[in-house]
């Protein structure tokens, strides 16, 4: 069994259409499994959710800006915190204004109730009788996050009540293989925003049998220019990003010590 993990494609199928030519370069796979944040902040989620949705054996989990985009929730900063502090007022227009337009993108094309119908994790039992759990930030949440700043004490915390031996996550878009007591767990990185130095995109191959699986992080090119898909540069405010990849949201900064970076 070979499975292809990845999380946080934001919109950007530029970076996705990289991946999945690096899976087939691989040998490809038996199965998809997508871990969230899949449309919102890029140049064309309606592309990326149509590539997406047509993989074979695709399995979803929901990440947290499916959910903004679902429910018109949005991320840090909050009016009241810009109420407080003027100069968060242009990343707060700046946020309004992407989730709006790919909302707007999402419902006018028919996308909206398939997104909202997302799963929150997806679960298996490899064949060798490992429990894989697939989740967008951590056991139970989709906001918080597993990064480097994290001490053992709070990946415990995280960890506890995952019900699982192999949990694959994403969210903050730092790469990570730790183990946390008897769980292991992956931080898949991300296909779209990576953090620097390595920007090309990041993804996970799983290979299980019944002797044992194992899990090997992948990173894929994306070309520096490209000329916008025909069609799809419909007034997105991340047109004008090179590759879609230039802006990080803030769950993708991650502050040593805090569980919700």
């Amino acid at each position: 069994m070979r499975i292809a993990l990845l999380s946080d494609i934001h919109g950007n199928p530029i970076a996705l259409d990289a991946v999945l030519e690096d899976v087939q370069a691989q040998g490809g796979v038996d199965m998809y499994w997508v871990l969230g944040d899949l449309a919102a902040i890029g140049h064309d989620p309606v592309g990326t959710l149509e590539r997406l949705a047509g993989l074979p054996n695709v399995r979803f989990a929901r990440g947290n800006t499916d959910r903004y985009v679902v429910t018109g929730e949005r991320p840090d900063p909050t009016f009241a915190a810009v109420e407080s502090d003027l100069r968060l007022l242009l990343p707060f227009v700046e946020i309004a204004r992407s989730f709006a337009w790919t909302q707007g993108a999402i419902t006018a094309t028919g996308w909206l109730p398939w997104l909202a119908a997302l799963p929150f994790e997806q679960r298996a039992v490899l064949p060798d009788g490992t429990r894989l759990l697939g989740v967008h930030g951590a056991p139970g949440s989709d906001e918080l996050g597993v990064n480097p700043g994290l001490s053992e004490a709070e990946l415990k915390s995280l960890f506890a009540d995952s019900a699982a031996d192999l949990v694959c996550v994403g969210h903050t878009h730092w790469p990570l293989d730790v183990r946390v007591g008897s769980v292991h767990v992956v931080n898949l990185g991300s296909v779209s925003n990576p953090l620097p130095p390595d920007l090309r995109a990041s993804y996970a191959i799983l290979e299980a049998g019944e002797s044992g699986y194992r899990l090997q992080h992948r990173r894929a090119d994306v070309e520096e220019d490209f000329p916008r898909p025909p069609g799809r540069d419909c007034g997105s405010p991340a047109s004008a990003t090179s590759r879609g990849q230039s802006y990080h949201p803030p769950h993708a900064r991650p502050v040593p010590g805090r569980l919700d970076a």
